[in-house]
């Protein structure tokens, strides 16, 4: 199964790496799949939950920074965790419909 999967660094969640088209997989397959992804996906809300742990950390730190050059990197780093979560979410809401396939 973890064939059909792979893990992204930068969003910290396995993502699907389908080699081929949908249909050609056997419905043995497709059901573990969408099985696995459902796992994933279910992971998601968690890991954007930490993501805006740490940009809360970085923006009572910046709060309280009076270094310039070093509010520049914390505005980055906030930029680049806000810029994952998004793309967590654009996951998580247009797999969706993966998802409902597991339930038909």
């Amino acid at each position: 199964m973890e064939k059909h999967f792979t893990f992204d660094e930068r969003l910290g969640i396995q993502l699907p790496e389908l080699t081929k088209e949908w249909k050609e997989y056997s419905e043995q397959d497709q059901h573990n799949i969408l099985f696995k992804w459902e796992q994933i996906r279910g992971s998601i809300p968690d890991r954007i939950s930490e993501l805006e742990g740490i940009i809360n950390q970085k923006q009572a730190e910046l709060s309280n920074e009076s270094n310039f050059p070093r509010s520049c990197i914390l505005n980055s780093e906030i930029a680049e965790l806000a810029s994952i979560i998004n793309d967590l979410w654009l996951w998580y809401r247009a797999n969706q419909n993966l998802s409902e396939k597991i339930h038909q």
